[in-house]
């Protein structure tokens, strides 16, 4: 075993010591349809019994990835958006959920995506905004209740909102390098930092099916064998997390 999986066992040591075990979640992004890619996702979530969040683009979305997902177990869908589109153009960092366009018209998307994932979905389907990019500019936060978005997910440390936060904390990709898997020792050490951080708060791994390479996949295996049965943490299915905010 590493160094750092044997931080990660250290900080769960240390909640299961406190009788306050920590509470892991999984988010996975820009799920559309079925794939070779998603069956390899739902696959490892069944064989380690881990809950799995999808952010479903709904826009482009439809019945055959309901049809797939009703095969599965222990899938949360959430709201990614509405098509994923960039709205920036060229004006700084990719944002489909910020203020170049009208805030009434970003919250109409929001509205349909959100009607339309319900309805596809039904009780498979949590009101849980996950922006692209994750990405949202702060002003549409205060408008996000009045559609019935329950709860917002992003990514990093959460900031004060006018509605409960769910965020991911440890990223699988390298998104300013390689573009690939980050290896499994950097991301347990993210992993540990964020335990001991926030050890009370939910601590989420995101990943992004579509774009893995061998190192995630061989990350995803150790961090659920490492965890999944410590009494130091239980892995949550955002459902859970919502009833408990």
């Amino acid at each position: 075993m590493t160094t750092a999986a044997d931080a990660v066992l250290h900080a769960l040591d240390a909640c299961a010591a406190q009788g306050k075990p920590a509470q892991l979640w999984w988010r996975d992004d820009d799920a559309v349809e079925p794939s070779a890619p998603l069956d390899r996702l739902l696959a490892l979530s069944e064989a380690w019994r881990i809950p799995l969040t999808l952010a479903v683009i709904p826009q482009p979305t439809g019945a055959a990835l309901v049809a797939r997902l009703d095969q599965a177990a222990r899938i949360t869908v959430a709201l990614h958006g509405w098509a994923h589109t960039d709205h920036a153009a060229g004006q700084g960092k990719k944002q489909e959920l910020g203020l170049h366009r009208p805030i009434a018209v970003v919250l109409d998307e929001l509205k349909a995506g959100l009607d339309k994932l319900r309805a596809l979905h039904g009780p498979r389907f949590a009101p849980l905004l996950v922006p692209p990019w994750n990405r949202i500019a702060p002003e549409l936060l205060d408008h996000l209740p009045g559609i019935s978005i329950a709860a917002l997910s992003v990514f990093g440390p959460a900031q004060p909102a006018p509605l409960p936060i769910i965020n991911t904390h440890v990223d699988v990709m390298d998104w300013r390098g390689t573009r690939g898997g980050r290896s499994t020792d950097v991301l347990f050490t993210d992993l540990a930092t964020a335990l001991t951080i926030h050890p009370y708060q939910p601590i989420g791994i995101l990943t992004h099916h579509l774009v893995h390479d061998i190192h995630v996949w061989a990350f995803l295996d150790a961090l659920f064998a490492l965890t999944q049965d410590h009494p130091g943490c239980n892995w949550a299915s955002v459902q859970d997390i919502l009833s408990h905010i």
